[in-house]
């Protein structure tokens, strides 16, 4: 039956492609990406408005929360988005084949198995100070980190919810009630971060917990949508009685998925959703077509922010150093902007395949391999210091996205659209 169903759209995809159905995906493709950007965006915004109001506190405050930002982001918040991506892969195969119970039990899963490691996280980052001083940073700036990194916990359990969540409605494209309710976080955010910050005498700590509150209000508004809205009442589930029985499922797609790729949803949801109804050659369009978009858009972004160096950094301090040095790196951004996007995209084309653990090898070889001895190289070598550690950071992302080229060039649709198909199919026969 799978194979058959599979086989109704094969065909070179050169084609099938005509300007209807061309147009056809861009729009879809279009849509689906530009409210995607907005949600993202939205979330996001949530930790750089906590940034710019410490910032405003002093050099020491910018310094320690710009640290704890990144060490939490890459030992927390990084690790529990690349779980929740497996998601992806298993939330819109299953919309797509119309095994809508699945959606809902997928990411009743995610949370169960998720949450758990949450407390490991929070024990490095209540040790962060340690930690940052052995590897040489300063002992103020590292207790400073600390103190931040401690009060953002509550937004780490919080963020494991959310981004399943958040997962659970891209896979039935159900993007605007996600950037309308963030919409409303971030517009709640943004007055309380003020107040603990500046009011509470909590300084840059307010900052952190701002940012749990906020994250809880997002969870607790997408729980409402979801457990009200008639839009969803094909895929939630009451009761997950059936959720033990997807665990086995979703580790396995998701443990070998520790480097996260980046958020290319609107790539991951197209091609998992068309692989999972059976159609690989939608599944190819869809991946071209977002390709295009992707780096027209990423142009377009890094001409803007270039022509905008002069007064990007008055946003997050008054200091001249710091202002200055935003200047110097503006066109290494610039240039990371365009080459993390096309990767990204690539990567989010590999999730909607079921391929974590080929996207996990790759970008472990390109970072570890060749990105991390470039920096190295540059940054104390050539003394070009934090110039250099972003040239090693642009050498990996350029080589993760010529590695996940190869990929996505020499993949066989056809035979991922069966797969697919069975994966999603394995447990309903044999029940």
């Amino acid at each position: 039956m799978d194979e058959e169903q599979v086989q109704k759209s094969e065909g070179r995809i050169w084609g099938m492609i005509t300007r209807a159905v061309l147009v056809k995906e861009v729009k879809k493709v279009s849509s689906m990406a530009v409210t995607i950007a907005a949600m993202a965006l939205l979330q996001y915004l949530l930790q750089v408005v906590s940034l710019m109001m410490a910032g405003h506190l002093g050099e020491l405050a910018l310094s320690g929360v710009a640290m704890a930002t990144s060490f939490c982001n890459v030992s927390g918040f990084s690790l529990l988005l690349g779980f929740a991506s497996g998601l992806e892969t298993l939330c819109g195969q299953a919309y797509g084949a119309q095994q809508y119970q699945k959606v809902g039990s997928y990411t009743y899963c995610a949370i169960i198995s998720i949450l758990p490691i949450c407390f490991p996280m929070c024990l490095v980052w209540i040790f962060m100070d340690k930690l940052l001083v052995l590897i040489g940073q300063d002992p103020r700036i590292a207790m400073e980190a600390c103190r931040y990194a401690r009060w953002l916990i509550p937004a780490l359990f919080a963020y494991a919810i959310l981004q399943s969540q958040v997962r659970f409605f891209l896979a039935q494209s159900l993007i605007l009630p996600v950037v309308f309710i963030t919409l409303v976080t971030l517009g709640f955010h943004v007055p309380i971060c003020w107040v603990l910050v500046f009011k509470s005498g909590l300084g840059n700590c307010g900052a952190a917990l701002a940012i749990g509150l906020s994250y809880w209000l997002n969870v607790i508004l997408l729980g409402i949508y979801m457990r009200y809205s008639s839009s969803c009442e094909k895929t939630r589930i009451l009761v997950p009685e059936d959720v033990f029985a997807c665990i086995k499922d979703f580790t396995t797609v998701t443990v070998h998925f520790y480097i996260p790729l980046g958020i290319s949803a609107a790539a991951s949801t197209r091609v998992s959703n068309e692989l999972g109804a059976g159609n690989p050659q939608a599944a190819q369009l869809a991946s071209l077509v977002i390709m295009a978009l992707t780096v027209a858009e990423s142009v377009v972004a890094s001409t803007i922010i270039f022509c905008c160096r002069y007064v990007f950094g008055y946003a997050f301090s008054n200091e001249k150093e710091v202002i200055d040095g935003v200047i110097k790196m503006v066109p290494l951004m610039c240039l990371s902007i365009i080459v993390n996007s096309c990767h990204a995209v690539l990567g989010g084309v590999v999730r909607g395949i079921g391929w974590q653990h080929i996207g996990a090898y790759i970008n472990a070889g390109a970072y570890y391999l060749a990105g991390i001895p470039t920096g190295i190289l540059c940054a104390f070598v050539f003394k070009l210091r934090g110039k250099g550690l972003w040239i090693g950071m642009l050498t990996g992302s350029t080589v993760d996205g010529i590695l996940f080229t190869f990929v996505a060039v020499f993949t066989d649709w056809k035979k991922q659209a069966m797969m697919a198909r069975e994966r999603i199919f394995e447990g309903t026969r044999s029940s």
